[in-house]
């Protein structure tokens, strides 16, 4: 494999991203369709990425969208379970799908059947909680009552941590190899709790470690900053989520617990996780009113959450 060109531009996506989901690296991108599939496609460029880069879409990004052979993928990483990735998904595809059909010119009047892509759900976890190798999630699940829906979506959960789906991720190696990476990262940081830089740390560590016959490896190295910085951000963004999540769930004293929410919401909405005008919707609020009172919490602290470029309305 010829030696790929450094990435020079800023990310903020996730690695499971920059690895299935850059141009560059089509040839990964379609081992990983490959794999779950059981296709054998073997042209790159066959592969059409349709990943939205330019929405926040209700708070959240899909990982890798692309078109292959009249088929829809909706793939998404994720090192965390979590029950409404069906609704997430619906969401999201319909977004897709709305673009395809105006990219497409599709007449959606028209008396005669427009033919669409169908539509392939998949998220790859590596958490620590223990799941099947296969978790099959419907967004049905979530309505409240009996009645048969008349729309469903079906989400195909693939534990890819060691010692699951083997076979799939020896038909694709560089999933074993991110895996792997996933793997190794939790290890180092488990090994040394009491280091304060254990994220960091671990996160050279498996850099480092890394065999050399990692299709993967000379990608990363060449891009280690931004590798290095994606690992960071996806763990402070799931901790954010989390204690977000637990104020909701926490009781007691309301003034303190309202400062919270707001700290958290403000703290989404300068990583870019969340817009200003979601998290003043969370918080049941104008985006005036939601900006004045974070700037009282900051008087308080201190500390300055929203960023210049995200104050704009």
């Amino acid at each position: 494999m010829s030696e790929k060109p450094t990435v020079q531009r800023q990310y903020r996506d996730r690695l499971f991203k920059f690895i299935f989901g850059n141009p560059e690296n089509k040839e990964w991108t379609l081992s990983l369709y490959n794999a779950i599939n059981g296709s054998n496609h073997t042209d790159p460029n066959e592969i059409q990425l349709k990943t939205i880069e330019d929405i926040l879409y209700m708070g959240m990004k899909n990982d890798v969208s692309f078109l292959i052979n009249d088929v829809f993928s909706f793939y998404e990483h994720q090192s965390t379970i979590n029950l409404n990735l069906p609704l997430r998904f619906f969401l999201y595809a319909g977004k897709a799908y709305q673009r395809y059909v105006e990219e497409n010119n599709t007449f959606l009047y028209s008396i005669k059947r427009q033919k669409i892509p169908t539509p392939k759900c998949v998220c790859f976890y590596n958490g620590a909680a223990e799941t099947d190798d296969r978790t099959v999630l419907r967004l049905s699940d979530a309505f409240g009552n009996n009645i048969e829906p008349d729309i469903d979506v079906r989400v195909t959960m693939i534990n890819i941590n060691y010692g699951h789906n083997r076979e799939l991720l020896d038909a694709c190696k560089p999933l074993k190899e991110y895996a792997w990476i996933g793997d190794t990262v939790r290890a180092v940081r488990k090994s040394n709790p009491k280091d304060e830089n254990s994220l960091e740390n671990a996160i050279d560590t498996a850099l480092k470690e890394m065999p050399d016959d990692f299709v993967i490896k000379r990608f990363l190295l060449a891009n280690q900053a931004e590798v290095k910085a994606m690992f960071l951000t996806e763990y402070d963004e799931e901790k954010t989520l989390q204690l977000l999540a637990k104020e909701y769930k926490e009781e007691g004293r309301a003034e303190g617990r309202a400062e919270g929410i707001l700290e958290t919401l403000a703290r989404l909405v300068d990583r870019g996780i969340i817009t200003p005008e979601q998290a003043a919707r969370e918080a049941g609020l104008a985006v005036p009113e939601f900006e004045a009172k974070v700037k009282g919490v900051e008087g308080k602290t201190g500390e300055s959450r929203l960023s210049d470029d995200n104050r704009e309305t």
